[in-house]
C-alpha cells in the first residue's frame, strides 16, 4: 500500500502497542485513525504526528455498524486488540471477524491482524483458544490478510518486565526475600514492541507481499521464565531466593485466587505457561520483514532503573 490521502485506521492504537503501531505508521507518512471504544486513551498519539495526521474515533470491534464506520473511506486496517481478563470470545472472535468482514467489504488495500504465539482453537486457555478461532475467523472473511502472532512484547509501558520488576521488588523487601516462581522452566522469545512495529509496518506497505501468509515473531533471544527473573532481579539489584511453586500448588493459587483484582496469575495464565512460547521451527519470521530483533538486554535497563532501591543511583547485582 503506498502512502496516500487513505488513512490506516488502528483498532486498539490507543493501547502499549497500538502507541508504538500509530508512530511507525505517522513516521512513514500515513495518515492514521485510531479506533476504541474509549478514544481519550489515545489522546497521546496526537503529538505523534503532524497536524491532521491523527484521527480519533470511537468504535466496539464487538459492533459490525460501528467497525464499518471507522472504516469509511481508509485505506488499509491494523486489529491489534487483545485480551487476558473478561470476555475473550467477543474480543478475539467476534471482534476480529468483524473488523475483517468490514475490511472485505470495504475493499482494504491491507488488512493486519496481530495474534499471538500459540494462538490454537484446541488450546487448553480461553487466550489460545480465542486467538485461534479468531484467525479462522479472519482468514475466512479476509484470506489475503496478514497474520502476525508475537511472542511477549516488552517495552518501557510493558506489563511483562514491569510487572516482574514490581514482583521481585516486593519479594525482595520481604522476610527471607522469597520471590515465588511459577513454571520457571517455560520458554519464551521477547520481542520489542518497535520491533513488532516494524513489521506491521512492512505490512501494510507491501500487502501483495505479505498479504496471505502467518508470521511468527520472536526477539534474538529464547530465555526461560525463570531465566527472565534472575536477570531482572540482576538489573534491579535486588538480592532475592526465588522459590519454584509446584505445579499442583500453582494451579490451585492460580484457581482459587486468579479471580481477584491484582491477583499474581489467573487460571488462564497458568494454562498458557504450559507451552513454550517460542517461534514455531520452519514459519515465517521476523527476517521475512527485514527486521534486526533488539535483544532485551539492550534496552530494559533502561527502564527497569526505577525499582533499584535508589533509583539509578542503586547498582545491580549479579545475577
Amino acid at each position: 500500500m503506498t502512502v496516500t490521502e487513505k488513512p490506516v485506521v488502528v483498532f486498539g492504537g490507543g493501547g502499549f502497542v497500538g502507541r508504538q503501531v500509530a508512530q511507525e505508521l505517522l513516521a512513514r507518512g500515513y495518515r492514521v485513525r485510531i479506533a476504541q471504544r474509549a478514544p481519550r486513551q489515545a489522546f497521546m498519539v496526537r503529538s505523534l504526528g503532524a497536524t491532521g495526521q491523527t484521527q480519533l474515533v470511537a468504535a466496539d470491534i464487538t459492533k459490525p455498524d460501528e467497525v464499518a464506520a471507522a472504516m469509511a473511506g481508509a485505506g488499509a486496517a491494523i486489529n491489534l486488540v487483545g485480551l487476558l481478563r473478561g470476555d475473550m470470545h467477543s474480543a478475539h472472535v467476534i471482534g476480529a471477524q468483524n473488523v475483517a468482514r468490514a475490511a472485505a467489504a470495504a475493499g482494504l488495500d491491507a488488512l493486519v491482524h496481530v495474534s499471538a504465539i500459540g494462538a490454537d482453537s484446541e488450546s487448553s486457555s480461553a487466550y489460545g483458544k480465542t486467538k485461534g478461532e479468531g484467525e479462522a475467523a479472519v482468514r475466512a472473511a479476509c484470506p489475503g490478510a496478514t497474520i502476525i502472532r508475537p511472542s511477549i512484547i516488552f517495552g518501557r509501558d510493558d506489563q511483562f518486565t514491569n510487572r516482574f520488576a514490581q514482583l521481585i521488588a516486593t519479594g525482595a523487601s520481604m522476610p527471607f526475600h522469597l520471590v515465588p516462581l511459577i513454571r520457571g522452566g517455560t520458554r519464551f522469545q521477547p520481542i520489542h514492541v518497535a520491533d513488532v512495529a516494524r513489521a506491521i509496518g512492512a505490512a501494510i506497505a507491501d500487502p501483495e507481499k505479505f498479504g496471505g501468509e502467518t508470521y511468527e515473531i520472536g526477539g534474538p533471544d529464547v530465555l526461560t521464565l525463570g531465566e527472565i527473573n534472575k536477570w531482572i532481579a540482576g538489573q534491579i539489584g535486588r538480592e532475592c531466593h526465588f522459590l519454584p511453586l509446584p505445579d499442583g500448588f500453582a494451579k490451585a493459587l492460580a484457581t482459587l485466587t486468579g479471580w481477584a483484582p491484582g491477583a499474581p496469575i489467573t487460571r488462564d495464565q497458568y494454562e498458557m505457561l504450559l507451552r513454550d512460547n517460542v517461534v514455531s521451527p520452519g514459519t515465517k519470521g521476523i527476517e521475512s520483514f527485514g527486521v534486526r530483533p533488539v535483544p532485551m538486554a539492550a534496552l530494559a535497563p533502561g527502564w527497569l532503573v526505577q525499582y533499584r532501591k535508589h533509583g539509578r543511583f542503586g547498582s545491580t547485582v549479579s545475577a
